[in-house]
């Protein structure tokens, strides 16, 4: 392996459902999986060197069934979870305190923080969106119904998007979230698998199940909407037959707002959505690749590999190649093509 590609030490025992930088700290990282668990990182040289002499993990919290989703909240002492025991959680590394937010009445299987807002977002399969204000002893302040489960939802600025089966896709305003102002079919002939905000707050990507991304904006005009594109990747020919495979997992440079994509192939690569050009393939990994997440600095890339993710199914994941590895990008790796134009002047 390349040398800028470091396997991290002490992996979930299961697969992992999601990975997650700090937005506070550029070394930091939450893991969590179908092993009930989700864990804490210090990700630093003597952690992911060529000869690591330091365990990473530094805290371990447990849920009563697989967890499907992390996230971070205002700050490194704030952490969010839920998963299939329907419990959304407040996880505090530092003091190790839990608190539960509140319960679905199907698995909680998307969740992300609004910092603008001081909110967190759960989307469930119970066909509900739950917005939480963790501050208030009772956190519930708003239940959003959703016309069918929840797959995956992003949020950025006031916007908050979230992707259904049967391919619908809802944006709210969280100035006002009675009721979403767009209701939109996804671009994506075939499941949906994730979605992740521009972090210019322009728009969203989208990835489904049948090796295809779709970047799409939130302006509603002629002239945005005819800017919308979407195209193949994450595709192999193996004996004259293409084979396809689910693009798993999306995640946005926080500096150069290219972003990569990681899928069942267990490849990593980036793209410049603007260009509508691939910047880099990464070499294969030895399972699908089923969550990315850029540090705040854009130097590190974090990739979740675990068997079983390869079809897109929402049955039980095996445990098996369970990793998680930190690659650890070169000087202007990741850079847009105008961006690359500009540095050239």
């Amino acid at each position: 392996m390349s040398a800028s590609l470091h396997e991290l030490l002490s992996p979930p025992t299961d697969a992992i459902s999601s990975v997650a930088f700090s937005p506070h700290t550029p070394n930091h990282l939450i893991a969590s999986s179908w092993d009930t668990t989700v864990r804490l990182y210090d990700i630093n040289k003597a952690s992911f060197g060529p000869s690591p002499s330091e365990n990473p993990e530094r805290v371990k919290f447990t849920h009563a069934a697989p967890v499907l989703d992390a996230c971070w909240g205002d700050s490194n002492n704030d952490v969010f979870s839920g998963g299939l025991d329907w419990q959304v959680k407040q996880l505090n590394p530092e003091t190790t305190i839990e608190r539960v937010l509140g319960t679905h009445s199907a698995p909680a299987k998307s969740i992300a923080w609004n910092p603008e807002h001081k909110t967190l977002i759960t989307g469930s399969w119970d066909k509900t969106a739950h917005l939480y204000d963790p501050r208030l002893a009772t956190p519930l302040t708003h239940t959003l119904p959703q016309p069918h489960k929840i797959f995956s939802l992003s949020t950025i600025s006031h916007t908050l998007v979230i992707a259904h089966a049967s391919r619908s896709v809802y944006i709210y305003d969280l100035r006002y979230p009675i009721a979403p102002h767009q209701q939109r079919e996804s671009s994506l002939k075939f499941m949906t698998r994730t979605v992740s905000c521009m972090p210019s707050g322009a728009g969203y990507a989208s990835s489904s199940v049948e090796g295809r991304v779709a970047v799409e904006f939130f302006d509603p005009s002629t002239e945005f909407q005819a800017r919308k594109y979407a195209f193949k990747c994450h595709r192999q020919v193996v004996d004259g037959v293409d084979i396809v495979y689910p693009v798993n997992a999306l995640s946005f440079h926080p500096v150069y707002g290219t972003f990569a994509s990681g899928g069942g192939d267990g490849v990593v690569s980036l793209w410049d959505g603007i260009a509508k050009r691939r910047l880099r393939q990464y070499p294969r990994l030895p399972a699908s690749v089923n969550s990315l997440s850029f540090n705040r600095e854009g130097r590190y890339l974090a990739v979740a590999v675990s068997s079983g993710f390869e079809d897109g199914r929402e049955e039980e994941p095996s445990g098996e190649n369970t990793k998680i590895y930190i690659r650890e990008l070169a000087e202007g790796e990741g850079r847009g093509k105008a961006q690359q134009q500009q540095q050239t002047k």
